[in-house]
C-alpha cells in the first residue's frame, strides 16, 4: 500500500486553475482500483492520496497529474505494509 502526500508549492490560486483537471485525473484511476480514496489535507496546503500500486508505476501515473507536470506541488510516496485490515461490512 501507498500514501501519496502532495504538498503545494504554488499558491492556492494557481492550484485552483487545475483543480478540475486534477479531480479528472483522481477519478480515472479511482475507477480503475488504483487509487483507493484520496482528499484534501486540513488545513488545505496538499492532499493525500492512498492506492495498492507499486513504487515504478505509481510514479508514472503521479506524472499524469496536472499538479505534478504544472510544478503545483511536490509529491512524497510512502510505501506501508498494513497490518490491520478491514472486512467489508465490517467496522
Amino acid at each position: 500500500m501507498l500514501i501519496i502526500e502532495l504538498s503545494y508549492i504554488k499558491s492556492l490560486s494557481e492550484v485552483n486553475l487545475h483543480v478540475e483537471a486534477h479531480r479528472d485525473f483522481i477519478k480515472k484511476y479511482t475507477d480503475l482500483g488504483i487509487f483507493l480514496t484520496s482528499g484534501p489535507k486540513v488545513p488545505r496546503k496538499g492532499g493525500i492520496i492512498l492506492s495498492n500500486v507499486g513504487g515504478r508505476e505509481i510514479k508514472k501515473i503521479i506524472q499524469q497529474d496536472p499538479f505534478y507536470y504544472e510544478k503545483l506541488a511536490e509529491f512524497k510516496i510512502i510505501e506501508f505494509n498494513p497490518s490491520i485490515k478491514l472486512i467489508a461490512g465490517e467496522v
